[in-house]
């Protein structure tokens, strides 16, 4: 380990809590657990880590597969509050001086953990990501750091690509909230995930947040996650995609940004409706903008909170918007494909006049 993260450990019990949520059948939750308690120091020694789990509606099957394992503890809420309520919970009531984020369907490898550890410890460093790899496909790329689009929109960053085409450490856009590592310190500072975000958008937001303070998000290519990932696009997704989207856009933009973008993003709207009709989840789209509208006294709050807190110019941080969308994970309506090289061609001429 680091001499940082020594001196850590030397003060702090445990050193590392690593929160994962369980809801639903939970196939893979055992092997997620146990994978995480074999974790190893540099020396191969057992890491020191805690395991606070969040049973957000898990069957019983699911938790049978984690009973009596040690250094776990259940946590148990009266609802299921969702991604960001679930890891704001488990954080709570956690002891460690890093934090762990890890899905329930991922298995991390034994030195995933310490080395996220030894990165997120160094001084400048606001999160650390991991290489997200396919279960099924051990050598491919899940996720390597997410990018943001101007839009809002986030994605897998390099699905599908070879993970030897992504060995080097580098600076990212988005940390993926299935596995990642920050400092307590920083998490309570931010005040974790806003719960009003519920599920999807608030591992983005907390990673611009993270750049708006001059904290940077890194890639950490040796610390390999594998990960049963499925896309799906159920009803409730699509709204809370599309509905946090909006809320990121309009509460953690510049009110610049927001203006020299905005004829953009008005025909950008007009795109993901027009492709949400044509999809058939028109419902889900219009009821976003309808909880936008009803909650408006909770965004200016949120906005202006995000806001008060940033130190970093737009033009800083300009690079790590994506004026293209191209993820190889989804389905990208023809409609929004199309608009690509108008993005970026408007961005370009944005980018000169931050």
């Amino acid at each position: 380990m680091s001499r940082e993260v020594a001196s850590i450990a030397a003060v702090s019990s445990p050193l590392l809590s690593v929160v994962v949520l369980a809801y639903g059948n939970e196939p893979y939750l055992g092997d997620a657990v146990r994978a995480i308690l074999a974790s190893q120091d540099r020396r191969g020694h057992e890491l020191d880590l805690e395991v606070v789990l969040v049973d957000n509606g898990a069957s019983q099957e699911a938790m049978a597969q984690v009973a009596g394992l040690p250094r776990v503890r259940v946590l148990t809420p009266k609802e299921n509050t969702g991604f960001a309520g679930g890891c704001n919970l488990g954080a709570a009531k956690s002891r460690g001086a890093f934090l762990a984020l890890v899905n329930s369907d991922a298995s991390v490898t034994e030195d995933a953990l310490v080395r996220l550890l030894q990165v997120a410890a160094e001084s400048g460093v606001g999160i650390a990501t991991s290489s997200l790899r396919l279960a099924d496909a051990p050598e491919t790329i899940n996720s390597a750091g997410n990018p943001l689009h101007l839009s809002g929109l986030v994605w897998a960053g390099s699905y599908g690509q070879p993970a030897t085409r992504h060995r080097k450490r580098q600076q990212v856009a988005c940390a993926s909230g299935a596995a990642l590592v920050l400092r307590r310190t920083l998490w309570d500072e931010l005040g974790g995930f806003a719960p009003e975000y519920f599920a999807y958008h608030e591992d983005t937001e907390l990673s611009l947040r993270c750049w708006q303070r001059g904290l940077t998000v890194i890639y950490v290519p040796d610390a390999v996650v594998l990960h049963h990932y499925e896309f799906s696009r159920t009803p409730t997704k699509l709204y809370l995609v599309e509905r946090n989207r909006l809320v990121l856009v309009v509460t953690a933009y510049s009110g610049r940004l927001l203006l020299l973008l905005s004829p953009l993003l008005v025909v950008f709207e007009i795109a993901v409706a027009c492709s949400a009709i044509a999809g058939g989840w028109w419902s889900q789209k219009w009821a976003g903008w309808r909880w936008v509208i009803r909650n408006l006294g909770w965004i200016r709050s949120r906005r202006a909170q995000l806001q008060s807190e940033r130190t970093v110019s737009d033009r800083e941080l300009a690079g790590l918007f994506s004026g293209r969308l191209d993820a190889a994970n989804i389905d990208i309506p023809r409609v929004m494909s199309m608009l690509n090289p108008l993005v970026v061609g408007y961005w370009a001429v944005v980018r000169r006049l931050l």
